[in-house]
């Protein structure tokens, strides 16, 4: 069996879920294995409140099990501490080298984020903008946004507005699916 790991920060964990290890985004995404009938087995990697420096201080505790498919989602809580977006890149950039340089042969899917414009003081456009930099960089399968559709819908994230509820997940998944399947598909 081979492994996926999803790796990132609460939208990743399932922060708030009553159930993460079966509502989360990683769990979905294992049950569509499943019915797939593929031989994966997907990894939580998610942590809540992480930050792009953070991921990459314990990426390698989760590089020591074999992983095939790596799907990176973090950055977004770099930008509510005010962290640069260069900065944000230079983390992201050092995860993939570091997975990429263990395992040469891997996927890898990015799942991207975006702020809205109306936010003021934040450098949205150079934030938005590192993760279509990242993914075409390293060729890595890519999700512009990876909350599409849930982000601002109040009937699909918890009370706090900010993480998808178990129904926002649902949809998340449907939607990353597609990628995912992509590189199951490229054996």
């Amino acid at each position: 069996m081979r492994n996926i790991l999803f790796f990132g920060d609460s939208l990743t964990a399932g922060y708030g879920l009553a159930d993460a290890r079966k509502e989360a985004c990683p769990a979905l995404i294992q049950q569509k294995i499943n019915a797939g009938g593929y031989d994966y087995h997907v990894i939580n990697g998610g942590l809540s409140g992480d930050t792009t420096g953070g991921g990459l201080a314990r990426l390698d505790y989760w590089l020591n099990r074999p992983i095939d498919i790596f799907v990176l989602e973090l950055g977004i809580n770099d930008i509510r501490r005010h962290i640069s977006p260069d900065k944000i890149y230079q983390n992201l950039d050092a995860i993939v080298k570091q997975v990429k340089a263990k395992y040469p042969d891997i996927k890898l899917a990015l799942m991207g984020m975006q702020i809205p414009a109306l936010i003021p003081g934040l450098p949205v456009d150079n934030f938005n903008s590192i993760f279509k930099k990242l993914a075409d960089e390293h060729n890595m399968a890519f999700v512009p946004f990876y909350l599409d559709g849930v982000a601002g819908q109040m009937h699909l994230n918890i009370r706090d507005g900010l993480h998808p509820s178990a129904e926002g997940y649902r949809v998340i998944a449907e939607k990353i699916w597609p990628v995912i399947k992509g590189l199951l598909m490229r054996d």
